[in-house]
């Protein structure tokens, strides 16, 4: 029944892979839920698809225009800044007016100001520590090369004598 289906779609669109995008577009649209046009008759939902294009029951401008929207990754700048704006929205914090704000602000202001201070601290100790461990294990690099290259020299020494 496929090929069938598909010599009267040719009929409705001429370009067989066009076709094929078009149809599979509906039948994914199928497989979502959406109303058939045309009787199922225990087909699948390609060729119920097929059915549907064939029949005129669905327009091939609507089918070319989902299946651009389904591929497109580009979303237009406005629809990004109304989707900015809703996760804005969703995000805001609860302001509880019970109390007096500058008062709270101060004190988590000046906390926030003393863990600042103690983690610069923090990580200047760090730093210096880094330093000088990378400093001891540059001069012990620096010591073993003295000594491997002494060692090579001293080599080569004994073997210039034996020759």
């Amino acid at each position: 029944m496929a090929r069938v289906t598909v010599e009267d779609c040719i009929v409705k669109i001429s370009n067989r892979f066009e076709l094929t995008l078009l149809a599979s577009q509906r039948a994914r649209e199928i497989s979502h839920g959406v109303t058939l046009t045309v009787a199922r008759d225990n087909d699948k939902n390609p060729v119920v698809a097929l059915r549907e294009i064939a029949d005129g029951s669905v327009r091939v401008e609507y089918l070319s225009n989902a299946l651009i929207q389904s591929m497109q990754k580009h979303i237009s700048h406005r629809e990004d800044e109304e989707k900015e704006e809703k996760n804005d929205m969703m995000f805001l914090p609860e302001i509880d007016f019970s109390s007096d704000p500058a008062e709270e602000d101060g004190a988590e202001d000046i906390a926030l100001d003393e863990e600042m201070v103690e983690d610069s601290l923090n990580l200047q100790e760090d730093v210096v520590a880094l330093e000088a461990e990378a400093e001891a294990l540059a001069a012990e690099s620096l010591q073993q090369g003295i000594v491997i290259e002494t060692e090579i020299n001293n080599d080569s020494e004994i073997n210039n004598t034996n020759d």
